[in-house]
């Protein structure tokens, strides 16, 4: 197994483990001991190699299918849903409700699930906004050009739908640059 792939099954069996609000001794505990703890994070730091059959009863032991402890083998999948998109909540909320409006529903919905009300930005992932787009009735990059427009997105985030990292700092106090179509 590469160790690659080694180290994303881990990081997908931690993440199962960590929704579950399990810690690794909580594993262990919970397993009544046919879990060991320190078996458990060598297969999540990937350093110790997982067999199939170990991984099938893992995903018993989680209540959770084997594919959803399997990484995706897409290879710009571990861009893409990490890949952070930072919304400008005042300039969104100063926009008319026929325009922003499912926008608004949604980064409020975000908000709600996150408890995260500073009201001034909100992080998605590009999945978000490919959502959103659906919701929109437009392409990726033509609603990115779009919350651009507004002063809801910052300038310079073009091509974040297809998964290109952004390495510099987003400014959350940028300033709307025309007023909505």
């Amino acid at each position: 197994m590469s160790t690659d792939y080694s180290r994303a099954l881990g990081a997908r069996l931690r993440a199962i483990r960590n929704q579950q609000g399990l810690s690794l001794q909580g594993v262990e505990d919970k397993s009544h001991g046919r879990w060991k703890a320190v078996v458990v994070g060598s297969y999540e730091r990937g350093d110790r190699a997982v067999t199939v059959q170990r991984l099938s009863e893992l995903a018993v032991f989680y209540g959770v299918p084997v594919s959803e402890l399997l990484p995706d083998p897409r290879p710009s999948s571990a861009v893409t849903s990490t890949t952070k998109i930072v919304l400008n909540l005042e300039s969104l909320g100063s926009l008319p409700a026929d325009e922003a409006g499912p926008l608004a529903r949604y980064a409020s919905t975000i908000q709600a699930q996150r408890h995260d009300y500073n009201g001034k930005v909100l992080s998605i992932r590009a999945e978000d906004l490919k959502s959103l787009a659906i919701i929109y009735d437009m392409s990726p990059d033509e609603l990115t050009s779009r919350l651009i427009e507004w002063g809801v997105l910052s300038p310079g985030m073009e091509g974040i739908a297809g998964g290109e990292d952004e390495d510099e700092e987003i400014n959350p106090n940028w300033e709307r640059r025309r007023s909505p179509r």
